[in-house]
Parts: structure tokens; C-alpha cells; sequence
């Protein structure tokens, strides 16, 4: 498994998981440890997300000029 795709399967998505508990930390009135803090989870899951959302996913086997096949008569 490449890098590319772990970053499409794990890291991104886990990211944007963290930013929603960022924001339930943040929100919750029970444990001030938490609240404390939620707002520093948020801004580690958006630098995250920042990051791993520029990373382009892996090219797919069979893309290129496979659009000819597909539509022969196309202009190029």
C-alpha cells in the first residue's frame, strides 16, 4: 500500500475526525480538561487536514487515453 492511498484511507479522514472532536471537546460541559484543550484539537485537525487534502490520490490503472476507446469519435 502506498503512501497516497493511506493518506485517502486513514490520515485525511481521521483528520476530519479529530476536528469534530475538537469541537465536541469544546462544547461539553463536564470535563474542563477537555474544554481546555478543544480548541488546540481543532487547530491540529485542520493543519492535518490542510495538509494531507493536497496530497493527490493515486492515479487509477488504465487512465490516460482510455477516453479514446470510450469515445472514438472526440476532438482533440
Amino acid at each position: 500500500m502506498s503512501f497516497r492511498a493511506i493518506n485517502q484511507k486513514y490520515l485525511e479522514p481521521g483528520s476530519q475526525i479529530l476536528m469534530v472532536l475538537g469541537i465536541v471537546a469544546l462544547c461539553q460541559p463536564w470535563n474542563m480538561t477537555l474544554h481546555t484543550y478543544g480548541l488546540t484539537i481543532i487547530l491540529i485537525g485542520l493543519i492535518g487536514f490542510n495538509i494531507t487534502s493536497k496530497i493527490a490520490p493515486e492515479e487509477q490503472a488504465g487512465t490516460g487515453h482510455a477516453g479514446d476507446a470510450r469515445n472514438p469519435g472526440a476532438q482533440h
